[in-house]
């Protein structure tokens, strides 16, 4: 796992603005928000950092993919290469999640005063997450909410298929709402794939990786 800091720092988007191809300048180029290009940069210099080191290649030898949901792939030489990883980002944090195989999700959340807090409760999570919530009270609360949901998020980035399953039809595992940092899950209608999930959450922001275990459950 990889932290990337998105403070406002021009010579470090500068710097990471060298090591980005022409296809993702030209995306660069495409946002709209000086915020939205320095979110992209940075995390985007970051992981080919994070792919050379892990896959022994040169800056120009890496390129991406995307399957047909959009999730990217790294390529070397044009050919997929044998690694998983997954980013997210919020406000100053980025973090990047690689595994050598298996695939992966993660993401992060500042935690932020939501003024729709209770319709997001309502909408992704499911009956007992919200029989919690109901008794959690002030920062509590939040950090819960903001827990289950990057925890979700990450399980539904890792399984690839976008929002084919809405997250309120599914769980966090009771010991994980209860403040277990790991866990085991399966999806209802996948029941045969088995995901680790980590609770990697600490004072600046709420964060959750879901992870695809190796072995086969029967």
């Amino acid at each position: 796992m990889a932290h990337v800091d998105l403070t406002p720092h021009a010579a470090r988007e500068a710097a990471a603005m060298t090591a980005l191809d022409e296809e993702e300048r030209g995306r660069w180029r495409r946002f709209t928000h000086d915020g939205s290009r320095r979110r992209f940069t940075l995390c985007r210099a970051a992981l080919r950092a994070v792919l050379r080191s892990q896959l022994g290649c040169r800056n120009e030898e890496l390129s991406f993919g995307a399957s047909s949901h959009g999730k990217p792939f790294a390529l070397v030489h044009g050919r997929p290469a044998p690694i998983s990883f997954n980013v997210s980002h919020s406000g100053e944090h980025g973090l990047i999640a690689f595994a050598a195989n298996g695939r992966l999700g993660v993401d992060v959340e500042e935690r932020v005063e939501r003024r729709d807090l209770d319709g997001l409760i309502a909408t992704v999570l499911g009956p007992d997450e919200q029989a919690e919530l109901l008794t959690a009270r002030g920062r509590r609360r939040l950090h819960l909410f903001f827990g289950l949901w990057t925890l979700k998020e990450a399980l539904i980035k890792a399984r690839g298929l976008g929002l084919s399953l809405h997250m309120s039809r599914f769980e966090i595992p009771a010991a994980m709402r209860r403040g277990a940092a790991t866990g085991l899950f399966r999806f209802p209608d996948t029941p045969a794939v088995q995901w680790r999930l980590e609770d990697l959450s600490n004072e600046r922001f709420a964060a959750g990786v879901a992870h695809e275990a190796r072995e086969s459950v029967p």
